[in-house]
């Protein structure tokens, strides 16, 4: 089969309905085929684990960005990911891509009884409790942070995690026991540091990072976001900072770091960054 051929014109959006999921399965089988694509056929589900990651990031920046057309092209190479890993699974006989969308689509119909039974609810709070209530009632008992995957990246996983033992009491009941842990923390690494083991201290940086995180809980900020936040004005600002090494110097004097220029006067650099760049 010709499968470009095949592919249908663009549907109006009024009638797209997912009819084309299927060539994108299909396409993915003739990768996967005995005489099919040589990468892809030596791919295996670890080696598309960090495929997955950066997918879904880029998707994310598409989001950030509000670039429309983006958004639609990392969608689609997100969704390349999931039909791969299915492929991948049904070569094993262990499911394929129609048990992952029938499986979701399950899902969504049981856990929302308020849309599609008669459950009522009087806002989006009782929707999240139910939804919790049901899912609990699907995986049956088990410990209570099991459901933050592991893979998260560490700030994200530990807001979840925060979040998770506050719903059960495990918190404190305001701002300020979160801030009095920070400083108590700050103490232990101060501490560590004056020390000569390592580990100690990369601990006790990690106490501190997560009690951080959990006082941004506390004040209701997301501490992905406001680290994201900091990390694009640096960047931006460092970046004002270079055009003014590259009209004094021409370049930087070494990238390896055997000549630099004195602090003092990057300093002034990035005080000029800091007034320009809010």
């Amino acid at each position: 089969m010709d499968l470009q051929a095949s592919i249908s014109p663009a549907i109006p959006l009024d009638d797209q309905q997912g009819q084309t999921f299927p060539y994108l399965v299909r396409i993915m089988q003739r990768l996967l085929a005995p005489d099919g694509c040589p990468w892809d056929r030596e791919q295996d589900e670890k080696s598309l684990r960090r495929f997955v990651l950066e997918e879904a990031c880029e998707v994310i920046d598409a989001i950030d960005s509000g670039d429309a057309p983006a958004l639609c092209d990392e969608l689609g190479d997100l969704a390349l990911q999931i039909a791969f890993l299915a492929e991948l699974a049904r070569s094993k006989r262990q499911f394929g891509p129609d048990d992952v969308i029938r499986a979701i689509s399950e899902k969504l119909v049981r856990r929302h009884p308020h849309v599609f039974a008669d459950t009522q609810v009087s806002g989006s709070a009782d929707v999240v409790k139910n939804w919790d209530a049901i899912k609990q009632q699907e995986k049956g008992t088990r410990p209570l942070l099991d459901s933050v995957p592991r893979a998260l990246p560490a700030l994200q996983r530990s807001q979840r995690l925060s979040e998770k033992v506050a719903r059960v009491g495990f918190d404190w009941p305001n701002a300020a026991g979160s801030r009095a842990k920070v400083t108590e923390e700050l103490k232990e690494l101060d501490e560590a540091m004056n020390g000569s083991d390592p580990c100690r201290i990369q601990e006790e940086l990690g106490d501190v990072l997560f009690a951080l995180v959990n006082l941004a809980r506390h004040l209701d900020v997301d501490a992905n976001e406001a680290l994201r936040g900091t990390c694009d004005r640096f960047t931006d600002r460092f970046s004002n900072v270079e055009r003014c090494v590259i009209q004094k110097h021409g370049s930087w004097p070494s990238l390896d770091g055997s000549a630099q220029l004195p602090l003092n006067e990057l300093d002034e650099y990035w005080e000029k960054a800091k007034r320009e760049v809010p």
